[in-house]
């Protein structure tokens, strides 16, 4: 895997943008309308520049999947973080969903804790890669990654179908939240 840089964007978007786009939280959150699709492309390219700033972008060696790490506890206001976050309200989520926004962030916060953490905001595969290995290796450059900061990864997924694949690395449910849908928190330990 390689680090992405702001000359990957394009890529990062279009492949998070296919994986995610019947995605419940992730449409939970924005405006349903004729616009969906560059709304879900609007919120991938956000998920993209906060995580250059607060985290990690990943891609993998063959360029057909990507992953987005933050860390919670670098984040920060910044005049950029803030720009990006009017540019996500007006553009993606709305007015009216700013409140709903705001109580799953906080929520998120809430059962997440204090401690140090890797967040996998998201991972996604190209279909051209899907099922050939391209996602679990990706996860697992991820993982060694966050052990080399001793830093246990953290992941919260809406899609029941990805449990097994998620525990198959070793991350366990802590918690589940009804927002709607399905909410499972997953926690993956440091391994000693």
């Amino acid at each position: 895997m390689r680090r992405a840089t702001k000359s990957d964007r394009q890529l990062v978007v279009k492949i998070l943008s296919q994986s995610f786009d019947k995605n419940p939280s992730v449409n939970h959150v924005i405006i349903q309308d004729h616009l969906r699709r560059k709304r879900i492309q609007l919120l991938m390219e956000y998920s993209f520049y906060v995580c250059l700033l607060f985290g990690e972008v990943f891609i993998s060696d063959d360029s057909l999947a990507c992953a987005l790490v933050i860390y919670p506890d670098k984040k920060r206001p910044t005049l950029r973080s803030v720009l990006l976050n009017a540019n996500l309200i007006f553009k993606c989520i709305g007015i009216r969903n700013i409140k709903k926004t705001l109580d799953r962030e906080a929520l998120l916060k809430k059962v997440r804790g204090k401690e140090k953490m890797s967040c996998l905001w998201f991972i996604g595969v190209a279909a051209e890669g899907q099922h050939k290995g391209t996602g679990s290796n990706l996860l697992q450059s991820v993982i060694a990654n966050s052990t080399d900061k001793g830093r246990p990864v953290y992941l919260e997924t809406s899609n029941e179908q990805n449990l097994p694949w998620y525990k198959k690395f070793g991350f366990n449910i802590y918690a589940e939240k009804d927002l709607g849908h399905t909410l499972y928190f997953l926690k993956r330990n440091i391994e000693k």
